[in-house]
C-alpha cells in the first residue's frame, strides 16, 4: 500500500510522479493557458522568450519551464539560487554553449527563487541573455518588480501564476485516487479537507496525501474520513512567508479593511495574520499606527485601545492576549475616520523641508534672563489665560514673515466635527481683531 503508483522511480515523491508530462495535464492557471492565453500562445509559436514566472509555491512554476523545453526541443538547465552562486552560473553557461556547439540546441535556463540571487548573481546572466545563448525562465515567489534587478526585468516577460483553485485541487485528488493502484478510498468530507489543508498549493495536496497513504498503511486502513486526515496531518498553516509578499499583502489587507470601518474583513485578516504565525505584537503595532494615521482625533480613544491591546496581550500571552487584539481592531473598525492628523502633519514636514530656517518671533522667546529682556524676548507676548476665553485673538505664533499656513483641516466625523466647530469659532475672533485693527483700532 505504500507505493500508490507503479512508477520507474518509486521512491520519487508522488508530487514528483504526478508532474505533468504535457500542457493539457496542468491543473489551473487558465488566464495563461487557455485557449488564445499567453503563455498557450507562446507554446503553440515555438519560439521561446525569457521570462519571471511569478506566483506562490507549488501551482506550477518549474512544471511550465520544464514542458517549455520539452515543447521546444530544448536543453532543460535547472538551478536553485538558495544553493547556487555565479560559479553555477558559470557551469550552467559553459554547458549551453557546447549544446549549441555539439546539436545546434538552444538552452532554457531555469533559476528556481531567483529572487535570492543578489545584484552581481543577477548581472551575469545578462550578456548570454541577450547573445541568445540562453532563454532565461526564473522562478519566484516574491514581488520581481522589487526582487529582481531592472535591467533583467526589462529582457523578461513577467507572467504571474494563481494559486490553484478548490476546483483545481478536487481535480487533482481524483486524478491521483483513480489510478487502480492507489488502493485508498476517501470520503467526500475527507476530500474537502484534503483540499482545504493544501490551501491552494498542489504539491503540498500531494505530499499530504503521500503521508496519509502511508499512515493509513501502517494502521491497515482502507476507508479514510476527516477525523483520520486531522489525526494524521500536523497542524497545516496557511500560506505565509514572513516578510514575504505574502506577509505585507496580508498587512495591507487588514490596514484598508480598518481604514475602510469593515470590522468583519478587519478579523479575517487580522486571524489569517495569527494563524499564519505573525508575530501579534506585530500586529498591535500595526494596529497603533491605524490608530493615529487613520482615526486621528476624530476618536482620540482609538489610539489608547490600539496600546491597551499590546499590553494587555505582553501581560497574558497567546493565546488569551490575542482577543485583546481582536477587539481593538474591532473597535479601529467601527471608529469615526480622519486622516487629517496624518496630513496636517506630512504638510508641515514638506513646509519645513522647503522652508528657510526662520527666527523665533521676539514675542514668543522666553526671557529668563536680563538681558534677554532688554533684547525685547517676549514683550508683547499675551497670557492665553488672562485673555476671553483663554483666547488671545489675533496673536500671531508663526514666524513674522511667514504667511499663516492651514495645514489642520479637521474632517466632520467624529470629535473632528467639534474640534472643527471651535476652531472655526476662533478664527472667527481673529478675523474681527483683524478687521478692527485695519479700522485703525490698534493692537487688540
Amino acid at each position: 500500500m505504500s507505493d500508490l503508483f507503479a512508477k520507474r522511480e518509486p521512491d520519487a515523491p508522488l508530487a514528483e510522479r504526478m508532474r505533468p508530462r504535457t500542457l493539457d495535464e496542468v491543473v489551473g492557471q487558465q488566464h495563461l493557458l487557455g485557449t488564445g492565453k499567453p503563455l498557450r500562445l507562446a507554446f503553440e509559436a515555438g519560439k521561446p522568450h525569457s521570462m519571471i514566472l511569478w506566483g506562490p509555491p507549488g501551482v506550477g512554476k518549474t512544471t511550465l519551464a520544464r514542458l517549455m523545453a520539452q515543447s521546444f526541443d530544448a536543453e532543460f538547465i535547472a538551478i536553485s539560487a538558495v544553493l547556487a552562486g555565479v560559479k553555477e552560473i558559470r557551469e550552467a553557461v559553459a554547458r549551453a554553449e557546447v549544446v549549441l556547439q555539439q546539436s545546434g540546441r538552444r538552452t532554457i535556463l531555469f533559476v528556481d527563487e531567483v529572487h535570492r540571487f543578489n545584484k552581481s548573481q543577477q548581472d551575469a546572466f545578462l550578456p548570454f541573455v541577450e547573445q541568445g545563448l540562453i532563454t532565461f525562465i526564473g522562478a519566484t515567489t516574491e514581488n520581481p518588480s522589487f526582487e529582481v534587478n531592472s535591467a533583467l526585468l526589462s529582457r523578461a516577460a513577467v507572467y504571474v501564476l494563481q494559486p490553484l483553485t478548490a476546483t483545481d485541487l478536487a481535480g487533482l485528488v481524483t486524478r491521483a485516487i483513480d489510478n487502480p493502484l492507489f488502493l485508498l478510498k476517501l470520503s467526500d468530507t475527507a476530500r474537502d479537507s484534503l483540499v482545504a489543508y493544501a490551501d491552494g498549493d498542489a504539491r503540498r495536496l500531494l505530499n499530504m496525501m503521500e503521508q496519509v497513504a502511508t499512515a493509513a498503511a501502517q494502521s491497515k486502513q482502507i476507508e479514510i474520513d476527516d477525523d483520520f486526515i486531522k489525526q494524521t496531518l500536523t497542524q497545516s498553516l496557511r500560506r505565509f512567508d514572513k516578510g514575504g509578499d505574502a506577509f505585507y499583502d496580508q498587512i495591507s489587507a487588514l490596514h484598508k479593511s480598518v481604514r475602510g470601518s469593515a470590522p468583519d474583513a478587519a478579523l479575517y485578516w487580522l486571524v489569517r495574520m495569527l494563524d499564519g504565525g505573525a508575530d501579534p505584537l506585530y500586529l498591535g503595532r500595526r494596529l497603533i499606527r491605524m490608530a493615529v494615521e487613520d482615526i486621528g482625533l476624530a476618536d482620540a480613544r482609538a489610539l489608547r485601545m490600539a496600546l491597551d491591546a499590546c499590553e494587555t496581550y505582553e501581560r497574558l500571552g497567546s493565546p488569551e492576549g490575542e482577543l485583546a487584539l481582536a477587539e481593538a481592531t474591532i473597535y479601529l473598525a467601527v471608529a469615526a475616520k480622519s486622516n487629517a492628523a496624518y496630513v496636517a502633519y506630512n504638510r508641515a514636514r514638506e513646509l519645513v523641508s522647503n522652508d528657510l530656517s526662520r527666527p523665533v518671533p521676539e514675542h514668543l522667546r522666553n526671557a529668563p534672563t536680563r538681558l534677554m529682556k532688554d533684547l525685547g524676548y517676549g514683550r508683547e507676548y499675551r497670557y492665553a489665560h488672562d485673555e476671553a476665553g483663554a483666547y488671545a485673538a489675533g496673536e500671531n505664533y508663526f514666524p513674522d514673515d511667514l504667511p499663516a499656513p492651514r495645514l489642520y483641516e479637521p474632517t466632520e466625523r467624529g470629535l473632528e466635527a467639534r474640534i472643527s466647530e471651535r476652531l472655526e469659532a476662533l478664527r472667527e475672533l481673529d478675523r474681527q481683531v483683524a478687521v478692527k485693527r485695519r479700522e485703525g483700532g490698534g493692537t487688540y
